[in-house]
């Protein structure tokens, strides 16, 4: 194993989770410049996740579980507008939880063939 499960959920999880939340926030009719602010990144990187650019390997939204919680942030952000820090807990902590749960898994086997999902439980035992 030449990439491990931290790499992967900050390379590939991590990504595709703040990529498909802006896509949720422009779904639900704000603004580049609007996301950017409440997401505390710039207009530039939310234009990369609209334009898959960024955290495209990944179609989280397609992980119901996953999808309410993401839609779920997406509103407390809207109505709460908290800090970078709250935001990156909370997209660290469903990181997490897909870990935990195997979902990231065949992307873990697809960058990194020497990943065998059958032998491999590190992230089901620690994380789930």
């Amino acid at each position: 194993m030449k990439t491990n499960a931290f790499e992967v959920a900050s390379r590939y999880v991590y990504p595709s989770l703040r990529r498909r939340l802006v896509e949720i926030l422009y779904e639900n009719g704000l603004k580049q410049t609007e996301i950017a602010q409440l997401l505390h990144i710039t207009q530039s990187a939310v234009s990369r996740y609209l334009r898959m650019d960024r955290g495209a390997l990944m179609d989280v939204s397609s992980y119901p579980d996953i999808e309410e919680k993401l839609q779920s942030l997406a509103r407390n952000i809207v109505e709460k507008k908290p800090g970078e820090y709250e935001i990156h807990r909370r997209i660290v902590e469903i990181s997490l939880e897909m870990l935990g749960k195997g979902y990231a898994c065949s992307i873990h086997s697809k960058v990194d063939p020497e990943v065998d999902p059958g032998e491999c439980n590190i992230c089901l035992e620690l994380f789930g």
